[in-house]
Formats: structure tokens, sequence, C-alpha cells
């Protein structure tokens, strides 16, 4: 048996780790369908600057989220034209409805959901937090990359804060869109029946009478109350709340609470792309679940190690792993060296240049990966090319869109 179906489906990231780097480039090194339930709470083209109060437990930590264009994305964007034509199309329209700037942020969104769909597992689920700014944007990029048939819910978590003023209603409620595949993990949870329900059945549970199918009986046992409905009363954290980090976006734990234990059992794997001051893997620690961590800042290894002390009265803590590493893949099977790589390519690409299409003698061209080692790209044959010195070093450890754009600007 072949390592890569020994391997096919295994995590190969230890529990509670937490990675400081781009999540895009950390995905990349994270084995096929690995993953049970993936929560993320991205940032939402808002137009605005976030930033830790200075005396929090999360002071220093901030992010941008504004966006422009720039070659990058529409060297991604093309890269996506050639894969997903669909995706494509969903994406330029929204430069026309809602400008560059959104155009810009969902190409960011988009590489990254297509790395979230390959490593979730065909059962697995996916919540993305989203709020009135993009939501609709994102609705349709997830129906385009999950699927329609994914869907499930357009959660709405409503809560109450301190009102604006403004010629409109005010808004306090976030959208959290709910994907999963087939045969999903669900474990039902239940809000309390309403007061008329409780006066006319005395608080019984009332089920279908299995002979009729239509009409209802009550039993005598006491009711569990309602399924849970897609909109949540839930209350945003409050100033002073023992759970507040000062972090610009957290969110409650009792949010991911409820999330994580009705779309996973014990022992799952729970993945937070976006960790910011890690709710996601605290709550995955207390309910028994294995949590990765993901985010741009060091702090939220900082953090997780608080909050576990603080919030789940673990001894000394949860002691995460902190990496900045890619981590390897091991749902393959080894790749063979370059210099064998680098004969098949010279006939594949009958000895052109990927880049420039110049005919060079084969010692002249250079074995590129396509995605760089440094960005989760492996060294097997697909992610190989060849290119020509001044290619090469055009093109970096950049997406090959950016390497023909670089070029088009060169000729004209």
């Amino acid at each position: 048996m072949s390592t890569a179906r020994v391997q096919a489906g295994v995590c190969n990231v230890p529990n509670r780790t937490i990675f400081e780097g781009d999540n895009l480039d950390v995905m990349r090194g994270m084995n096929d369908g690995c993953v049970d339930l993936i929560y993320l709470d991205p940032p939402f083209n808002s137009n605005r600057d976030y930033a830790a109060p200075i005396g929090s437990e999360a002071a220093g930590a901030a992010f941008k989220d504004t966006w422009d264009l720039t070659d990058v994305d529409e060297a991604w964007h093309n890269e996506i034209a050639e894969t997903n034509l669909p995706l494509y199309k969903v994406i330029d329209a929204s430069q026309y409805s809602h400008g560059s700037g959104m155009k810009s942020y969902l190409i960011m969104m988009a590489v990254r959901l297509i790395e979230m769909k390959r490593i979730l597992k065909p059962n697995g689920g996916v919540y993305l937090h989203c709020d009135p700014t993009a939501n609709h944007y994102l609705k349709t990029l997830m129906d385009t990359i999950f699927g329609r048939e994914m869907f499930r819910n357009e959660v709405i978590w409503s809560y109450r804060r301190w009102p604006s003023k403004g010629n409109q209603y005010q808004t306090m409620h976030d959208v959290i869109l709910f994907y999963a595949g087939p045969g999903n993990v669900f474990n039902v949870e239940f809000e309390h029946p309403s007061e008329s329900y409780m006066r006319r059945f005395k608080g019984k549970t009332q089920v279908l009478d299995p002979v009729s199918r239509t009409r209802k009986l009550v039993v005598d046992k006491p009711t569990k109350g309602l399924p849970l409905r897609d909109v949540w009363e839930m209350s945003i954290l409050a100033g002073s709340s023992k759970e507040r980090t000062g972090y610009p976006t957290q969110k409650p734990l009792k949010l991911l609470d409820r999330i994580i234990a009705t779309s996973t059992n014990e022992g799952d794997v729970v993945l937070d792309p976006f960790c910011g001051c890690a709710t996601t893997c605290i709550s995955a620690e207390r309910l028994n679940r294995r949590w990765i961590g993901i985010d741009l800042s060091p702090l939220a290894v900082k953090l997780v190690e608080q909050r576990a002390r603080n919030e789940l009265g673990l001894m000394g803590g949860v002691q995460a792993i902190a990496r900045s590493d890619i981590p390897k893949r091991t749902d393959r099977e080894p790749a063979p060296p370059l210099s064998e790589s680098k004969v098949v390519l010279y006939g594949t690409q009958a000895g052109h240049c990927n880049g420039c299409g110049t005919h060079f003698m084969q010692q002249h061209l250079t074995v590129d990966h396509v995605i760089a080692r440094s960005k989760g790209g492996t060294d097997h044959l697909e992610n190989l090319q060849l290119l020509c010195a001044h290619c090469n070093s055009l093109k970096g450890d950049r997406p090959m869109e950016y390497l023909r754009a670089r070029l088009v600007r060169e000729y004209q």
C-alpha cells in the first residue's frame, strides 16, 4: 500500500497548533480532506482599520480591512480564470457593482476558500462569518466553490449594542453562512418553547403520530423545546466581560460553542484560518475537539495560552505549538528529484521557456515552482515548469500570471 493511501484524510498537523503566517501558504501544506470543521471570521472589507487598545491583553493586534487591486490580485484572478471560469465571472462582476476594492477582497477570499474546500472532509462543514458589507458577494463565492447543494443555512446572529444616529434601521446582526457535505455531523440543539406552547401542552412533548403521519400526539415527558432556528439572539461581549481581551473583532465563546458542538463530535479537527484572539481554539479545547489556528499575528499564540489559564482554569494553561513554517503534506508519494523532472519538462515544453516562449538549450533553463515552496508549493511535476533566467528573476515567488503581466508590459 502506498504512502499516499495510508495518509489519505489524515491530518498532518498536530493538535493545538497555531501557525503565524499567511493562511493560504499553511493550508497548501495540509493534507486533502483532513479537517472536520472550518470556522472563519475574516476581514469584511469594511474599509476600516482595527487595533486593540493599549493596556489590553491583545495590545499590539491590528489589521487593515481596506482593499485595492494590485498586480498580484490580477494575477490570481487570471489563474482562477484558467481553472474555474464561473468563479472568475462572479468576481469580475463585483467590480462593476461595488468597485475594485470588492473585487480585490473577493480574489483574496476566493483563493483561500478553494484551499479550504480541498482540506475539508467530504462530510465536513464550514461556517463563514460576515456582515452586510460583503455577505451577498461571499454567498455567491461560496455557492460557486463549495456548490449550491452544500448550502445549509444563512444564520443571523442578532445582538444589541449602543445605537447610532442615522436615517435607517439599526444594523445589529452578522451573517454566518453554513455549508456542509452530505452526511455532515449535526447535533441538534434546542431553544425554549414559547409561553403559549407551555400553557397549551403543559410543558410536555408533542410528537408526530406514527400511524396517521398527520396528527400530532402529546406524550408525557418534558419537552426539549424547539429545534434551533437560524436566527440566534445572543449578546455581544460586554466591556466588562471576563472573556474580553481587547481584540478588536472578538466574538463570544458562546457563539463558537454552539457552532462547534452542533457540527462536530469529540476528537474532530477544527480549523480557524483567521483565528485572531483564538476564541475558536479555546472553544474547541473545552469541548474536547482537536484544533488548528492560523493568524498573521504572533499574539494569537500568546492569547490562547493566556485565555486557557484565565477562562478554562487549566494548570499552566494550554501549551500551544507555535509554528511559522509550512507543514509538509503526507498524503502524496514523494516527488522525484528535480533533475529528473527537468528532463521531463524539457520534453513537455519542447525546449521553450514557459514565460517568454523563447527556445533554449536545456542547460539554460531553470526549474521553477509555479507556487513557491515558501508559499506551500511542492516539488511534484504539476507544480514545476522551466523558465529562462530573465523570466525566473521577474517571477520570483509570485503567481505565474504576474510574470505574464510583466512580460506584456515589457513588450508593449
